[in-house]
């Protein structure tokens, strides 16, 4: 099981996870790495657990 998004390749801080969403998206990596940090802060959003799911789910950037 995987989901159809690819993590960045290019735009990575750790995994590429938010990059690639963001890519995927058309938004701003910047804005999007807030947000999540922000939404991992609150006592409802396991952030670095979806993180780490999100990270095996995603497919992997093609090898250019």
């Amino acid at each position: 099981m995987h989901i159809p998004i690819k993590r960045s390749k290019d735009n990575q801080i750790l995994g590429g996870v938010i990059a690639g969403f963001c890519e995927q998206y058309d938004w701003n990596p910047a804005i999007g790495r807030v947000l999540y940090v922000v939404l991992s802060m609150t006592p409802m959003f396991p952030g670095i657990i979806v993180y780490l799911i999100l990270l095996l789910l995603m497919e992997k950037p093609d090898e250019d």
